[in-house]
């Protein structure tokens, strides 16, 4: 399976991006994974429009044919074992290329949430988005050690 994520902001401290380079690096043996970053922008002055230039980034990053999950604190909770579920799902209806979209400090942009053809929460709390980056990394390697029945701490 073909994974990308494309994700708004850098991971800047150096702890976030040693955890999510741990994850990636788990990950390999089950699939390939492309981290796109796209520009953040300073919500403070104009939130709308900051939403709107980080939506477009966005939108222009998903690759062409992706099935595209968007990250949404009202989106669908789901467990690990959905999650695992789903994603197996989508490889046997020949969806072998998945984007997970994670949104900034404002979310994502009403057009990003339009393209998505699913939304995923992590539960209705809000994440800091470099949190939010490893915990999805880390579901999906957990999603695949049960897709394979491959032991996993619980």
């Amino acid at each position: 399976m073909k994974l990308s994520v494309v994700a708004v902001g850098r991971m800047k401290e150096r702890h976030w991006r040693e955890a999510a380079e741990e994850y990636i690096k788990r990950l390999r043996p089950y699939a390939t994974l492309d981290l796109i970053e796209v520009t953040d922008r300073d919500v403070t002055r104009d939130e709308a429009r900051a939403l709107a230039e980080e939506g477009a980034d966005v939108l222009r990053a998903i690759p062409d044919g992706a099935h595209v999950i968007a990250l949404d604190v009202d989106g669908t909770l789901r467990s690990s074992t959905d999650i695992a579920e789903r994603l197996a799902a989508l490889g046997l209806d020949g969806r072998s290329a998945v984007t997970f979209v994670l949104g900034g400090a404002a979310g994502l942009s009403a057009d990003v949430l339009a393209r998505a053809d699913e939304r995923l929460s992590l539960g209705r709390i809000t994440l800091p988005h470099q949190l939010a980056r490893v915990v999805l990394l880390e579901q999906v390697y957990r999603a695949f050690r049960i897709i394979r029945n491959e032991p996993y701490h619980r």
